[in-house]
């Protein structure tokens, strides 16, 4: 046997999309039901396991040869819940996974999307998600069904006849998407950053669970708290109704549409007592990000660490890695002083003191978030980034002089940015240091193509610029900027000549083809971003523009717009990602237990310095030359941002 295609089906009292995978497979009620595998690409067979029967030994053997190749649609899944069937480890070594195959290739992260993209004649049976729902979770007791909290086949045979049904379509169809991909091949460098992700998810990242708990019951004491008080204010009966709060200020001579976030964080500066006082007490309540501790109650799992946390090409634009569970990826910062300490009291469970100490609990609570991500047995986190990333590759496409002369000589890019901008030197700190804050908000803004309204987007109202500063602000960057101002638009011309050419298209090093209704961008590394059936159309404005099929932001497969700029975006973010990559490849050894776009953390042994690893991830690539890398890092006891 060469390969095996499998597709499993399981039940569990855990639930899988709170919990992971990871849990959902450790919990004593966990089995597999079906195991619907194809050997060498031949027929598909579905093992009834439910129902007494047994999976052939050479397939069982399979599992665990790495010279066997192993090939399912979201492979994390059935590799950690066959681990847990059989009571041993499989390694991620020789599995493979279809969903990062699609994704690739810009495809949808689900069986039955990626099947509807590519037109199958086999696709994923629609019925089977109420196949799930009755036999692979527990079930509500009623009187009808004799007060079981579970079904199994014998309770429908009919179903359970379709539900092997569905498994056996699984197999048919993971190995449809296989066949129609094949000439599209994953490159080994990119299984190979698989099997990292693998290793790096099945080690998890540990947590404080008393922390968490602690935080948990002091969230709930204060939100009763802040809720009693606006009662009492207000005499409202429900004071978190939007409708009813919107109403209760109204009456008291304050007009508001909507009492979003930003909208209650400008009410309070001007409403007068005790409209302020309410005001601001519902924005403590606001505080959704304290949910985060619920999050990791349910995640971690008995070994106190959360695992499955990173999604392998999650964003599949660009190949990033996004998250899952948690989301590590969207924490909290930490600005307190004495973050130790208040850490201390919430694990106390000191609430008195909490409330003594700190007006504001949620937001306390919020800012601790990212320590109760401990290191265990002893050891450290050493936590390390690249400075100013995608600055930086962007930089280094374009070949803007001046910028990359800031990275050689080690300097601030804001304070430059700024200074080059308004032709005055700006130090942090120091001489015109107040125009520094200009330079940073251009230089996150701008990059892509950004104008007025990406300014204000990234809160440049906020941080005290004026309205009609910013067109100015907007001009000033791409005139001090013509070399990325340039890239973005020969990156829009060679796209669209490759789509309307339908032949090779290079510049700035990158190379454009058109293939089988495809345009891939082939990155430095090697690596190439893809989209789906392009082809130019019009946009908003009557102009020109690049549309293709994709994954929009309400997860519908439909069609997308881009231009140069966005391109750009894609290109400089693909490449991030790939730097980060291969730095997570040198440290592969280190015992690296999570990473955050440009971010890595690392369970250390105490002996390890945190200036090696600094040294080794700032390595620049041998498929980056000129690129100028530098990383930053620190120790500490708890995950913090330093």
């Amino acid at each position: 046997m060469r390969t095996l295609s499998i597709d499993i089906e399981t039940y569990s009292d855990v639930d899988l999309s709170k919990c992971g995978v990871y849990k959902y497979a450790s919990s004593p009620a966990f089995e597999v039901l079906l195991f619907g595998y194809a050997a060498d690409g031949g027929d598909v067979h579905v093992v009834d396991l439910a129902c007494g029967e047994q999976i052939p030994e050479e397939a069982i053997s399979a599992l665990s040869d790495t010279s066997v190749t192993k090939w399912t649609f979201n492979a994390m899944l059935e590799r950690v819940c066959l681990s847990n069937f059989l009571g041993e480890w499989l390694e991620p070594e020789g599995w493979y996974c279809t969903m990062v195959w699609s994704a690739t290739l810009g495809l949808p992260l689900s069986l039955e999307s990626a099947g509807a993209a590519l037109g199958l004649e086999k696709q994923k049976l629609t019925e089977g998600k109420d196949l799930i729902r009755y036999f692979c979770v527990p079930c509500r007791p009623t009187k009808a069904n004799g007060g079981r909290t579970r079904n199994r086949p014998e309770h429908a045979p009919e179903k359970w006849e379709r539900f092997k049904a569905y498994n056996l379509r699984d197999v048919e169809t993971e190995m449809q998407i296989q066949k129609r991909l094949s000439n599209f091949p994953v490159p080994d460098a990119i299984w190979e950053e698989y099997h990292l992700d693998q290793e790096i998810n099945d080690r998890g990242i540990g947590v404080d669970m008393e922390l968490v708990r602690q935080a948990i019951a002091i969230d709930t004491r204060s939100r009763e708290r802040l809720t009693a008080a606006m009662r009492e204010l207000t005499e409202l009966e429900n004071p978190n109704s939007a409708q009813q709060m919107k109403q209760w200020l109204a009456d008291h001579g304050l007009e508001t549409d909507t009492l979003g976030k930003k909208a209650v964080a400008e009410l309070v500066k001007t409403a007068p007592e005790p409209l302020r006082e309410v005001l601001s007490l519902r924005q403590q309540l606001a505080k959704s990000s304290v949910k985060k501790y619920t999050a990791m109650e349910n995640a971690v799992c008995a070994d106190s660490r959360a695992h499955g946390m990173f999604q392998f090409y999650g964003a599949n634009r660009t190949g990033r890695f996004s998250g899952r569970l948690i989301q590590l990826q969207n924490l909290p910062q930490n600005h307190m002083g004495d973050l130790a300490e208040a850490r201390a009291l919430v694990r106390s469970g000191n609430y008195e003191a909490l409330s003594v100490l700190y007006e504001d609990i949620p937001d306390t609570l919020s800012q601790l978030i990212r320590t109760a991500y401990v290191p265990q047995d002893g050891r450290k986190f050493i936590v390390a980034d690249f400075s100013a990333i995608e600055a930086r590759v962007i930089a280094w496409f374009a070949g803007e002089r001046w910028r990359l002369k800031v990275f050689e000589d080690g300097g601030d890019i804001y304070c430059a940015s700024a200074s080059q901008m308004f032709h005055v030197p700006v130090e942090k700190h120091g001489v015109n240091g107040h125009l520094r804050q200009k330079g940073k908000i251009a230089e996150l803004a701008l990059g892509y193509g950004g104008s007025v309204g990406a300014l204000k987007s990234m809160g440049a109202l906020e941080m005290g610029l004026a309205e009609e500063e910013l067109q100015p602000l907007v001009d000033a960057w791409r005139g001090s900027n013509p070399m990325i101002t340039q890239f973005w638009w020969d990156v829009d011309r060679a796209v669209k000549d490759c789509i309307r050419q339908r032949i090779p298209t290079e510049t700035h090093g990158l190379r454009f083809d058109y293939r089988s209704a495809m345009l891939f961008i082939n990155l430095p590394s090697g690596r190439r971003l893809a989209y789906v059936k392009p082809r130019i159309g019009e946009n908003q404005f009557g102009g020109e523009s690049v549309t293709y099929m994709g994954v929009s932001g309400t997860k519908k497969w439909e069609r997308l717009e881009s231009y140069g700029p966005k391109f750009v975006e894609n290109i400089v973010q693909g490449t991030a990602r790939d730097i980060l990559c291969y730095a997570m490849q040198t440290l592969k050894n280190c015992s690296i237990v999570a990473h955050v776009h440009d971010e890595i953390i690392i369970e250390a042994d105490r002996r390890m310095s945190v200036a090696a690893v600094c040294e080794q991830m700032g390595r620049t690539p041998p498929w980056a030359k000129g690129l100028k890398l530098r990383a930053d890092g620190y120790e500490c006891e708890f995950y913090q941002k330093d």
